[in-house]
């Protein structure tokens, strides 16, 4: 099925789309404002979905789950606080009598290794390291789900996080270049400790040499401390681009479905307002695994972020790049685009991740669709990710695609294509 082939005029229907998204994000901004993930307000924001929403559905469902709201973004401050001890041992060697130095030199070298894995694990590969360390809280995903008129032989999923971030401070004071520098720095000063302690146990170096690492060490202290400022724990963004463009942009294709009387036969369309993504895609991660989506050939696509449209584009790879995502499942979405009038790049999150690398993991054919600079852009995770900053020409365009992508896939499944 094409657009172009209903009985009705797509610009005309697509705007009242786009209005309905735009609308509900005010809303949810005015009434409800910042949603941080396992919070009072993110779980009012989830029932606001159910109250208002499930008109378009035919059921609706609230799913909940427990995680650790702070300890995906532990890492800054858990890890400044690791290498700082690691270098105050490694520079507290040269005061004790031997055989002592050796075994601090042994100790900074370990906590050093040890914390560098543990970032990777947390921040590269979004496993739950730190969780058994931090406070529970709940959170939820809510799923609307339209159902086919005959038999479900094929499910598409879309989906958009309800959750906002804790402001990153350094992007609100200097844009991508300030939290660039500050992330690299950190990190170079981890590396360099890592490389003067293998160095110090590995080769016999005279004392001024030695002295001279020790102050290489103690000037990394300085970098390592923007870990303890990185992100505000008392300020929440409101999350207007990131993520309520996608939360109602996914479920916009239910409203277009459900307000122009447009049934599939045997496609069942399922919009979801993902919890806790923010925190480690940790709403992704429960919803993987409550439902193994087997039954029938099924499609996830993550809307995250809708918002520059010179940046859209189709992701194939996810998790900082260590993800790939479902070839035939981008292709589905590139063709769609190109119904759309656009041909869309395929893309990597190259620093981060998106809920479709959770789902892709939890064995779910999955595809991530956004439109924003990854640099990244001013607004992201500040307090400039207000209703007053979207781009409604980009949301408009962002649905368009998805209901393309909807009744294409209800038309011909996925479909082998070279992505």
């Amino acid at each position: 099925m094409k657009l172009n082939d209903l009985d009705l005029n797509p610009v005309a229907k697509i705007r009242e789309s786009t209005n309905f998204t735009v609308r509900e994000i005010r809303k949810v901004c005015k009434t409800i404002g910042p949603r941080a993930a396992g919070s009072e307000s993110e779980d009012k924001a989830q029932d606001y979905i159910l109250e208002n929403c499930a008109k378009f559905a035919d059921s609706a469902e609230k799913e909940t789950f427990k995680l650790a709201p702070r300890a995906f973004m532990a890492w800054p401050w858990l890890g400044a606080t690791v290498e700082i001890i690691a270098i105050l041992l490694y520079i507290a060697s040269a005061f004790v009598p031997q055989p002592m130095p050796r075994y601090f030199q042994i100790g900074a070298l370990a906590l050093t290794g040890i914390i560098l894995v543990l970032i990777a694990l947390e921040f590269l590969f979004y496993k739950q390291v730190f969780d058994p360390f931090f406070k529970k809280a709940q959170s939820s995903n809510v799923l609307l789900t339209k159902k086919p008129t005959g038999e479900v032989k094929r499910r598409i999923i879309f989906s958009g996080h309800i959750d906002s971030a804790y402001e990153w401070r350094f992007t609100h004071w200097g844009g991508y270049k300030l939290l660039r520098a500050a992330i690299y720095s950190a990190l170079g000063c981890l590396v360099v400790c890592l490389v003067l302690d293998i160095l110090t146990i590995a080769v016999d170096f005279s004392d001024g040499v030695l002295f001279g690492f020790r102050i290489a060490e103690g000037v990394c202290i300085v970098g390592l401390c923007v870990g303890f400022v990185f992100d505000n724990p008392k300020l929440v963004v409101e999350g207007a681009n990131d993520d309520l463009t996608g939360v109602f942009s996914s479920i916009a294709v239910l409203q277009f479905l459900t307000t122009n009387n447009i049934s599939f036969e045997n496609t069942e369309v399922i919009a979801v307002s993902m919890g806790s993504e923010e925190s480690g895609l940790r709403g992704a991660k429960a919803l993987a695994k409550a439902h193994k989506f087997d039954d029938v050939e099924t499609v996830f696509v993550a809307s995250d972020t809708v918002r520059d449209m010179e940046f859209m584009g189709v992701y194939n790879k996810d998790m900082s790049g260590t993800v790939k995502l479902d070839k035939n499942a981008v292709q589905l979405m590139l063709d769609a685009a190109h119904d759309a009038g656009l041909e869309l790049p395929k893309m990597t999150v190259e620093l981060g991740a998106t809920d479709a690398a959770a789902m892709m993991q939890g064995g779910i054919p999955s595809v991530a669709f956004c439109a924003m600079d990854h640099s990244p852009a001013q607004y992201y995770h500040t307090r400039t990710d207000t209703a007053d900053n979207l781009n409604i020409q980009t949301i408009e365009k962002g649905i368009e695609v998805l209901i393309r992508t909807a009744l294409l896939f209800d038309e011909r499944g996925l479909s082998s294509g070279n992505a």
